[in-house]
């Protein structure tokens, strides 16, 4: 019936079929696109993002996706609506429609690519997120304003008329600037979409050593930003051959002045693959101590029993002596001293200390403690206990204290004194008589 026609104004077009029968046709295929696309989209989320089916990846895929699935499965039924009355009826309803949804599609799969990437893991929107998401939608509204008005090709031909001097004889126009913009951009999304999607995957595999997911995680992500960098310049008209200036400039500014950061970037490579480091190792490296909570390609996190986190730089963790507290086994041998007095039966206090550091809960029960007579000090015994723990990671400071407190209450139960230093002063020779006072005035007798 209908021919396909040049856009000039939608809403012109629409208004000419107010009174055409065939626009209760269209009405009734959007309204069943719509419920039939947030139906569907509600059904596949619920049914592959159940707990049974969430490890795989189809499941994955529709539960972080399910906010552009409905949109999406609406544009896709009306596209087919359209193709199928556009043999019988005008269509005009349908095509503002299209566009309408389209833009939700296009706005929500931003916000989806965003978030994916820069608010992963429990971390909050930053303000700047979000006012860009919001001039974003405000542009794409505009976008389909002009498209639905007729004035989309006035826009693009201006764009594209207007010429940018680029050097003394070449120009360039403002549309070839926004199209090189948006294809870096986009392909730069959705690799760094992809990367995070594949870091995820990576990260849920529990065969796999730790470090070797985090190293195949940033091989892949680096190696998807230069492949999409190089395709979107490769799309935008440039040619890729200019790259080996700017390779040649990087190579002497890497060789002058980042050699700290190309360290910093090759030592965390290092530590990734020689597994020296893992996550969650209580280590002490320089005057900082802590977990390791993040294993970056140039620096690693610590964070401390006060909940203090360090960025300390990989370079420091290669170059440097490391104290790992569980890189083969987390057992830690902790000491503490108490003295008794010189009357007390050595053997008793042994025993007394051995079953008194056992009650504390953190003390391994399979490797004894030790109690060791140290030296004889000058106010009493000096005594050595040693016990093990297999929990770095809760802090050594509390177990110390709950096993000097044990120890404490052992004593006082059985009156076993903890000698305190005292010191005996003895004059010799005859006691001097005292002074009279300064302001006294004696009289001589008559």
């Amino acid at each position: 019936m209908s021919q396909q026609q040049p856009l000039l104004n939608l809403i012109d077009d629409l208004s000419g079929d107010l009174r055409d029968p065939s626009l209760l046709w269209q009405a009734a295929a959007i309204i069943v696109s719509i419920v039939v696309g947030f139906g569907l989209a509600r059904v596949l989320k619920k049914r592959f993002g159940r707990k049974e089916v969430q490890g795989g990846v189809l499941g994955f895929g529709v539960q972080s996706f399910g906010r552009v699935l409905a949109p999406l499965t609406v544009v896709v039924l009306l596209y087919l609506s359209r193709l199928w009355l556009d043999r019988y009826h005008h269509v005009n309803l349908i095509k503002v429609a299209l566009p309408v949804f389209g833009s939700l599609v296009v706005i929500r799969f931003t916000f989806y690519l965003l978030r994916r990437v820069f608010a992963r893991q429990g971390r909050a929107i930053s303000p700047s997120m979000l006012a860009f998401e919001k001039v974003f939608q405000l542009l794409v509204w505009l976008a389909f304003t002009l498209y639905i008005t007729g004035l989309w090709n006035d826009v693009f031909q201006f764009l594209d008329d207007t010429k940018l001097p680029l050097g003394k004889t070449s120009k360039i126009s403002i549309l070839d600037v926004l199209q090189a913009t948006m294809s870096i951009v986009v392909t730069l999304m959705l690799a760094l979409w992809a990367g995070a999607a594949l870091d995820e995957r990576l990260m849920q595999m529990q065969g796999m050593h730790t470090n070797l997911r985090v190293v195949l995680g940033r091989t892949a992500r680096a190696v998807l930003i230069v492949v999409a960098v190089l395709m979107s310049l490769s799309w935008a008209g440039m040619d890729l051959t200019v790259l080996s200036v700017f390779g040649g400039a990087l190579g002497v500014g890497l060789g002058l002045g980042l050699q700290k950061i190309a360290s910093n970037y090759v030592s965390g490579f290092i530590i990734l693959l020689d597994r020296s480091l893992t996550i969650g190792d209580m280590i002490t490296v320089d005057k900082y101590t802590g977990m390791v909570t993040q294993i970056n390609t140039r620096y690693t996190v610590l964070q401390g029993l006060d909940g203090m986190e360090s960025i300390v730089p990989n370079e420091m963790l290669v170059s440097g002596a490391v104290q790992n507290s569980s890189l083969s086994n987390s057992l830690v041998y902790i000491t503490t001293k108490v003295s008794v007095a010189y009357d007390t039966d050595v053997d008793f206090v042994v025993q007394l200390l051995t079953e008194a550091v056992l009650s504390v809960e953190r003390v391994l029960k399979d490797k004894a403690p030790s109690v060791q007579l140290s030296t004889f000090g000058a106010d009493g015994l000096d005594l050595t206990v040693g016990f093990w723990i297999n929990d770095p990671q809760n802090g050594r400071g509390g177990v110390t204290s709950d096993v000097n407190r044990a120890i404490w209450r052992a004593l006082k139960d059985n009156h076993i004194s903890v000698p305190f230093p005292q010191r005996e002063m003895r004059i010799l020779g005859p006691v001097p008589a005292p002074f009279a006072p300064a302001d006294s005035t004696t009289v001589p007798k008559e």
